[in-house]
Order: C-alpha cells, then structure tokens, then sequence
C-alpha cells in the first residue's frame, strides 16, 4: 500500500467514526464507568481482605514462630497457619471454603501446588522463608470458576 491508500482510509475511518458519534453515541460516562469497573475488579483480585491474627495463644504452643492468615475477597474464604520447622523451612497448613481446583503458592520464580483434601484442607511442606502468594482456582456456589488470590505475605 503506499500512502494514498493510507490517507484514504484514514478519512474513510474519520467519516465512519463521525457517523456512528451521531447515529450511537457512547455514554457520557462510559469512560468513568470502564475505570470504575476495572479498578474493581482489581481491587477484589489483587486486595483480598487480609486479617492477620495474632495473640498469646501462639506463644503457648511452643517456641516455634507461627502465625495465622485469613483472607477473603467477599465470596471466597482462606485460612493458613504458618509454622516454622526445625530445618529452618516453613510448613503451611490451610483451609478453604469453596470447591478448589487448583492449589499454588507462588514465592518469585519458584512455585509450589498441592491437591486440596476432604473438607477444603491442603498443606505445603518445606517451603522456605520469604515473600509468598497464594493462588487458587475456585468453584463457587453457583458452579462459577474463577480465580482467587492473595496480596503478598511473608513466611
């Protein structure tokens, strides 16, 4: 093609474009309303609510570290208890309360997965200090799959 072709379609898609403002407009406020949207949507994916639950229970177990993690994002619950082994690794233990596919703790490049068992119950052994995320597939009560994932958090 060389540029005469070019400009004629460009005033070709301007003409287009013209009439479909007049004959369809867009919303006024179809662009407040996409960011609004997306801004949710990433709020709920990537913001589950995040309770850290601390107390002197932990304390009276032992001297291991430990601690609890509850996330949600609404629809979907996790909780995981974090426990420090004798070799310095991190065992996690954790529940969910939906039907979960897919079970993935994410930490940088490297990756972990575990099978869920009865009752929403999965574990990872020997998963080694540092910043981690959890990822999941979920089915929801509707029989939805989507996926659910945690901010980051340390183990």
């Amino acid at each position: 093609m060389d540029t005469e072709d070019f400009a004629a379609d460009a005033a070709l898609f301007a003409r287009m474009r013209l009439m479909w403002q007049e004959v369809d407009p867009a919303p006024a406020d179809l662009v407040d309303r996409m960011v609004a949207a997306v801004a949710v949507e990433d709020l709920s994916r990537e913001y589950a609510l995040l309770t850290l639950v601390e107390g002197d229970l932990a304390a009276v177990r032992g001297e291991s570290d430990t601690a609890t993690l509850q996330f949600s994002d609404g629809t979907t619950s996790v909780l995981l208890h974090v426990s420090a082994t004798e070799d310095g690794a991190r065992r996690i233990d954790g529940w969910v309360d939906a039907a979960a596919l897919a079970i993935r703790l994410v930490q940088g490049e490297r990756e972990f997965s575990t099978d869920p068992g009865e009752h929403g119950r999965f574990a990872f052994d020997s998963v080694p200090a540092g910043v981690s995320r959890l990822r999941l597939v979920v089915r929801d009560a509707g029989g939805e799959m989507h996926d659910f994932q945690t901010p980051q958090f340390e183990v």
